[in-house]
This record gives C-alpha cells, sequence and structure tokens, in this order.
C-alpha cells in the first residue's frame, strides 16, 4: 500500500467542488482504496507514505473530446479566417475537415504515433490522466483504423489512459463529393465492422450538419453501432440545428457535443437520457462564434456538462485543459465548480468511464493529479501558466 497524505483533497462527487483538509489517499495495486480526512485512512504495516506538503490534490483531468491523431497543420485557414472567411466557407472552398485527409492519408501508423505524442505530451503535462481519440481524418476503410491503431499505440507509450472514438461519419471526401449515401454504405459502415472486429473502437461519433452528415445517415451509423454493442455520441448542433442531440439521445447516447444551436426539445431529450453535454469552448473561439450553448437551459434541465479541448488540427488547435476550463468559464459562463467537474466527473461520464475515473473513491483507478495552487479557482483564472507538481497514473506517479 502507498499513502499519499499531508493533502487538501478535492473532491466533486456531487459535481460540487469540495476540498477535504489535511486529507490522504491510501493506494494499493493501482487503484483508491480510501480517500478522505487523514485522520480515518487505514495504515497497513510496511505502508510506503508520500508528503504532499498540503499542495491540492483533484481528479486527474480527462479530455473527453480530440482530434490528437491528424496529419499537417491548417494554419492558411486561420489567416482565411482572420481575413473574413466563415466555417462553412472556408469548408465549401476545399479547406475544413478534407485539407486535413491528405496529410493524414500520407502517414502511416508510425508517422502519426510521430505527430501525436508532443500533442499528448502537452495534455499530459497539465494533469490530464485520460484522453479521447476520434478517427476522421483518414475517410477511407483503411486510413480510419489506421488512426484508430495509432491512438492505441499511443497508450502503450505513455502513462495515460485512451479512449477511442471511431469517426468516418466527420466529412465525405472529395471521391465522394455528392455521393454521402454511397460513402456511408461502401466506407463507414464495413469500416466499423472491420474496426469493431480489430478491437480498435470503443465508441462511435459522426458530425451530423448540412456541410457533413443528416440525421438519417446518422441513424444508419447508430443502428449499426448498437447491433455491435458499441456506444455513440455526436457532434451535433454545432453550426445548425438538425436535432443531432435528440438524434443521438434517443440511442442513448454518451454525449452530444459543441451543442451551440441546441434547442429546447434537444436539452429535454438530453436530460432524459443522461446525454452529457460536451462543451468545447476552443472551436468557438477559434471561429469567432457569438452563439453560444444554451449553458443556463442545460443546468436548469440537470443535463451534466463536460469540457474539452476539442484539438484539431482547424478549429480547435488547443492541448491545454488549463486553457479549456478557462475558456468555458470566461466565454460560456460555467462556475468553478463546473469547470473541475466538466473536465474530471462529467467527462468520464462521456466516456462512459464513470465507474472506474474521474473523481477520487475507493474501487476506482488512481488517478490524480496534485498542484501547486491553494484552490480550484487559481486552476482556472490564470492564463498560460501550469501549476502542475505531480500527475499520477495508476497510483505511480509520473511526472
Amino acid at each position: 500500500m502507498k499513502i499519499w497524505q499531508d493533502a487538501n483533497l478535492v473532491t466533486v462527487a456531487d459535481g460540487t467542488a469540495r476540498i477535504i483538509p489535511d486529507a490522504a489517499i491510501a493506494v494499493r495495486e493501482g487503484r483508491i482504496v480510501f480517500a478522505g480526512p487523514r485522520i480515518d485512512c487505514p495504515i497497513e504495516a510496511g505502508a510506503e507514505t508520500v508528503p504532499l506538503g498540503g499542495r491540492l490534490v483533484t481528479p486527474a483531468l480527462i479530455d473527453c473530446h480530440t482530434h490528437l491523431v491528424h496529419g499537417g497543420h491548417r494554419a492558411r485557414e486561420f489567416e482565411m479566417r482572420l481575413a473574413g472567411a466563415s466555417y462553412e466557407e472556408v469548408a465549401r472552398a476545399g479547406g475544413g475537415i478534407v485539407s486535413t485527409v491528405s496529410a493524414t492519408r500520407a502517414l502511416d501508423v508510425d508517422g502519426m504515433v510521430a505527430t501525436a505524442l508532443p500533442r499528448l505530451d502537452a495534455l499530459l503535462a497539465e494533469g490530464v490522466g485520460t484522453v479521447e481519440i476520434k478517427s476522421g481524418y483518414g475517410l477511407s476503410i483503411a486510413s480510419e483504423l489506421d488512426m484508430l491503431r495509432a491512438a492505441r499505440r499511443l497508450a502503450t507509450l505513455r502513462p495515460v489512459r485512451i479512449v477511442t472514438s471511431y469517426l468516418a461519419a466527420h466529412a465525405i471526401p472529395a471521391e465522394y463529393r455528392g455521393r454521402g449515401d454511397d460513402y456511408v454504405a461502401e466506407v463507414v459502415l464495413p469500416g466499423l465492422r472491420q474496426g469493431h472486429a480489430e478491437g480498435l473502437i470503443d465508441a462511435v461519433d459522426g458530425f451530423c450538419e448540412g456541410i457533413a452528415f443528416s440525421p438519417v445517415q446518422m441513424a444508419r451509423v447508430f443502428d449499426l453501432a448498437v447491433e455491435l454493442g458499441l456506444p455513440v455520441k455526436l457532434h451535433a448542433e454545432q453550426l445548425s440545428d438538425l436535432g443531432g442531440a435528440a438524434l443521438v439521445s434517443r440511442y442513448g447516447g454518451l454525449s452530444a457535443d459543441h451543442l451551440e444551436y441546441l434547442d429546447d426539445e434537444g436539452i429535454a431529450a438530453m436530460a432524459g437520457a443522461g446525454t452529457v453535454a460536451v462543451l468545447l469552448p476552443g472551436a468557438f473561439y477559434t471561429l469567432k462564434e457569438t452563439r453560444k450553448p444554451p449553458v443556463s437551459a442545460l443546468r436548469a434541465a440537470g443535463v451534466p456538462m463536460a469540457v474539452a479541448t476539442d484539438c484539431n488540427p482547424g478549429t480547435s488547435p488547443l492541448t491545454s485543459m488549463l486553457l479549456a476550463m478557462n475558456m468555458a468559464a470566461t466565454l460560456f459562463g460555467l462556475t468553478v465548480d463546473e469547470c473541475l467537474a466538466g473536465a474530471t466527473r462529467h467527462a468520464a461520464r462521456a466516456l462512459g468511464l464513470a465507474d472506474e475515473t474521474g473523481t477520487l473513491e475507493a474501487g476506482k483507478s488512481a488517478d490524480f493529479a496534485v498542484w501547486d495552487v491553494g484552490s480550484p479557482a487559481e486552476l482556472i483564472y490564470r492564463l498560460g501558466f501550469n501549476p502542475l507538481h505531480a500527475r499520477i497514473a495508476r497510483g505511480e506517479r509520473t511526472s
């Protein structure tokens, strides 16, 4: 047993951040056996103790929405947007998601891993312990599955939990332009079957939008996911309201993500299904959007809100969960408690990992972050400052 003690322990078990002073976390074989006041901590003979000097301890952060594996960059599109081009104008001019495809297809798995590792390391350096990684820039069966293979390999190279999402329904590649139904039938669905057979897929995602896939097309993808026993999630209501949130909720979806154009019907559907709202302020900021997700309505309906980076080469080149939390507070009006819960407890739920991580409770994986700050607010209000003292993954210090 190892006991991490003399900590100011932040709990978010009920979505509210509370500090337990003079706390301890006891760990055995990578799992928490106790987290609470040090005076109540069971002590075994020969247990190793690690003093934390009164530092703040939170669950390890969770980035529950990333496109970490990709080739190339889209700095030129950044310049186009600075000149006034909208997201849709960039996409219709041949930019956007499709512009990353050729750079990604040019990479083998080794190349994908090499380009993704610096982005992964940036997240881990800020106390992140779990990262979701999507495919979606290959848009062919071979390249989509190579992206997922790269994501799986990343988990062997760093002490981090990687969760994969199959996102072949991200954009329609040039060779299928005007033939979205054919692309779904010939690439998305057979690729899903093959990826599942190889054990590469933890969840199935899609982009339900006018420039991407319709609700009818996404329903075909979700029907197969359900048949294969895979959970679903969806990029929904980012640029318009196509009813994507209600659609994914009907399938018991883990999450609906973006949600700037979410309406009351979608909120009610999410509340009824327990679907998490994943807020992505990095994309909102980068695209200079003005319509915000309906945070107050989500809050009133009891829909859990997660926060993620949406790390991608075009619309959110963000590799900082600390900055994502600050943006969620500053741009979207989340409270400090909501930001921290959104990056831990609710993010775990958005990945189907609520029983494994996201809070510091007996039985869960010993994934936590030790910070040189005195309160959760200090984690969220600073810009460009990283107060991480140590990151603990499965009970072992990694930094």
